[in-house]
């Protein structure tokens, strides 16, 4: 059983393949159901002005999980012939959910495909734009650019919401895994973040390598130290751009770095496989909140509760994260 989200109204509990949802909850206020004792958030002042979503790491046309080039630890997961793919059927399920909120905007964080094939990135779209239409934006992971395609490589993309603008990275290498920025991406960030008018969300497919870390590694698996560094820098010299959020790694992480303050270095679980992840973004006047949901329709549950168990039973520790990774507050200014 796992306390798997709270919000400022309501919050999530899933055994097994029940869900069970507590509603109508009071912001910044302690409860206890079924043993786990929480607080909801508190809940940013002012209106709320808007409600945007993102997932990461849908990986249409993949047909194995649990698969790492170095890491043959297993199990490794299928479905049985003629059952649906299992990215249709989790995508399926995000989209559903998603729908719901009415949402001003959907962003794709990158790995739409599994090998970067035009038919691949096709079906990405027969899911996604017939159910969000303009509403969507998307960018390409490493699984477009390992393989060389070109496929939805933006550099930069602004999307101007009420009450918060997203900036959206393309951070993703030719021929590799790992990511990076480069000097007119940053360049751009800047000259953004002079300009905006309201608090910045800026996002990626990469997480970041931390300067606090004790190793630097010149094929670390997100973006590369040099450009982290770079990218930072950006980061912590503008308080307006509010947090980075990313996917790649398919886990949820939120880390500080010495350097940018209270900035949030966020990392997001997959959609694909266990838990099963899409995030809401609920922006206040003064705050925005990051409500982590797990993909909870039947058929989603079945097969995120088979991998919840891949790389030799680690999978579930890794990715699910904690709760204060999952869900959490982001204040709109940056405390002096």
């Amino acid at each position: 059983m796992e306390l798997t989200t709270v919000a400022d109204d309501h919050a999530v509990v899933h055994d097994g393949l029940e869900v069970r949802v507590y509603d109508d909850l009071l912001p910044d206020t302690v409860y206890e159901y079924d043993g786990f004792v929480f607080r909801t958030l508190a809940r940013p002042a002012g209106e709320r002005l808007s409600t945007f979503a993102t997932v990461n790491d849908v990986h249409f046309g993949e047909t194995e999980c649990g698969v790492m080039e170095g890491l043959e630890m297993g199990p490794t997961f299928r479905v049985a012939d003629g059952e649906e793919p299992y990215p249709e059927t989790m995508n399926r399920g995000a989209i559903h959910e998603i729908e719901q909120l009415a949402p001003h905007a959907v962003v794709v964080k990158g790995d739409l495909t599994s090998q970067g094939t035009e038919e691949e990135y096709h079906q990405f779209l027969e899911f996604y734009e017939e159910a969000f239409g303009e509403a969507l934006v998307h960018v390409r992971g490493n699984h477009e650019s390992y393989h060389g395609t070109d496929l939805a490589a933006v550099p930069t993309q602004r999307l101007d919401l009420p009450g918060v603008t997203v900036a959206l990275l393309d951070t993703s290498t030719e021929g590799r895994a790992g990511g990076r920025v480069t000097g007119d991406q940053l360049t751009w960030l800047h000259d953004l973040a002079v300009e905006a008018d309201r608090p910045i969300l800026l996002m990626g497919h990469h997480h970041v390598w931390s300067p606090d870390s004790s190793t630097r590694a010149d094929d670390y698996f997100g973006i590369d130290p040099d450009s982290s560094e770079r990218l930072i820098e950006v980061v912590a010299a503008h308080r307006n751009i509010r947090g980075y959020f990313a996917g790649h790694s398919h886990r949820n992480r939120v880390r500080h770095i010495s350097v940018s303050r209270d900035i949030p270095w966020v990392e997001v679980a997959c959609v694909k496989d266990f838990p099963g992840a899409w995030a809401e973004y609920r922006v206040f006047e003064g705050g925005i909140l990051q409500v982590f949901h797990r993909i909870s329709t039947p058929e989603a549950l079945l097969w995120t509760e088979k991998t919840r168990h891949m790389f030799g039973g680690m999978y579930f520790g890794y990715a699910f994260g904690e709760l204060g990774d999952r869900c959490f507050a982001i204040p709109a200014v940056a405390p002096t």
